[in-house]
């Protein structure tokens, strides 16, 4: 009887779950983020088999697996550029459910927000766990951070580090974590799926009503077929260019004594990085920083089933985008004039624009009402 219900379960998710006919290849994100997800876990696991965990031989073990494991380049180089392709579809997903005002579906919004807040940090630890220059004083930079929490902050930071800095220890702990919290990500995304599947996905009518439904099998897997033609790119683009979305500093051993001149995250982390360097304030900075993504909450205080100006709402969410790859110019450039003081700008323009979407999807519920 348990495996009948297995089955009914997952026959819900991908079978006879009830489809909109209106879903476009904007919809595919969110299976290919599944797929991606599926692929770092499987070239993970393998890349775990050499790397060692210590501040002494980690860096020494990662070109290990580049010039003597046998095709440990492959899985090394698929793995790190797969972080980037996660990121260029979680945030097309991201921005095609804001077009779609998606939020109105509110367990799967909440979770969604959840799930990019820990890929952020997957994603941050994994880059440590290279121990090159850039990784090990993004590693100083970003924990420190932490040590802006009132009374507990300094005694936070210590713990993460094991000690008074960032050391050996510090590592094991990120690759602990690195390792463990993709699995528990997989049960996040099948909540997720679940959350989306109870309530069906916001179509391009910007409705989920039954009206106009067909069953996912297999008219959708056709459409998610799709998929395999941006990994078969992804695969030669990686193949050609390997490193062209790296540092040149992540191939030099990590200095505690000697911090790079320049300190630039990952490209996917540029536009938050932007906002926390615009404000002098180390606090404020910290703050605007996190509100950056968890600013976007807000939409689940208002229940609005009814029309939204979608016209209006596209206009502000292409702006939104436009200041979020402005932001993300900004995040790798210098911190001098005019560099700086357009940093500061665009963040505020940043924030207004999303209390702009907000007060458009809370006004329109009684516009039309």
């Amino acid at each position: 009887m348990s495996g009948f219900n297995m089955k009914s379960f997952f026959s819900s998710l991908i079978v006879t779950l009830p489809s909109s006919k209106t879903l476009t290849l904007g919809w595919n994100f969110g299976s290919m983020l599944g797929m991606i997800l599926m692929f770092q876990i499987f070239t993970g696991v393998f890349l775990t088999f050499y790397y060692v965990a210590d501040g002494g031989v980690a860096f020494s073990s990662v070109q290990y697996i580049m010039s003597d494991i046998n095709l440990g380049w492959v899985f090394r180089v698929f793995h790190f550029n797969g972080a980037s392709l996660f990121f260029i579809f979680l945030y097309l997903h991201i921005f095609k459910g804001l077009f779609m005002v998606s939020y109105r579906l509110k367990k799967v919004w909440g979770s969604g927000l959840l799930i990019f807040l820990l890929i952020m940090m997957e994603a941050f630890m994994g880059y440590v766990l290279v121990w090159a220059q850039m990784s090990f004083w993004a590693a100083v930079v970003i924990t420190s951070l932490l040590s802006v929490i009132p009374i507990w902050g300094q005694k936070i930071v210590m713990w993460i580090w094991s000690g008074f800095g960032v050391t050996s220890a510090t590592l094991k702990f990120f690759f602990v974590l690195h390792f463990l919290l993709p699995w528990g990500l997989l049960l996040l995304v099948m909540a997720h799926m679940i959350f989306l599947h109870s309530t069906g996905s916001t179509s391009s009518l910007y409705c989920h009503g039954d009206y106009d439904k067909i069953s996912f099998g297999p008219y959708y897997w056709n459409k998610d077929l799709y998929n395999l033609f941006f990994f078969v790119m992804f695969f030669v683009l990686v193949l050609i260019y390997p490193f062209k979305l790296g540092d040149p500093e992540m191939f030099i051993e990590a200095d505690p004594m000697t911090s790079p001149v320049h300190i630039v995250p990952e490209w996917y982390f540029l536009f938050a990085y932007a906002i926390l360097r615009a404000i002098p304030n180390k606090v404020l900075g910290v703050v605007a920083l996190l509100m950056s993504i968890m600013s976007f909450y807000i939409f689940l205080m208002v229940s609005n089933y009814t029309s939204v100006l979608a016209k209006l709402n596209k206009f502000f969410v292409f702006l939104y985008i436009f200041v979020s790859v402005v932001l993300s110019w900004l995040g790798q450039c210098l911190v001098e004039f005019p560099f700086y003081d357009l940093s500061l700008v665009f963040s505020v323009i940043y924030f207004v624009l999303v209390f702009m979407l907000f007060s458009i999807y809370f006004l329109s519920k009684y516009l039309f009402m």
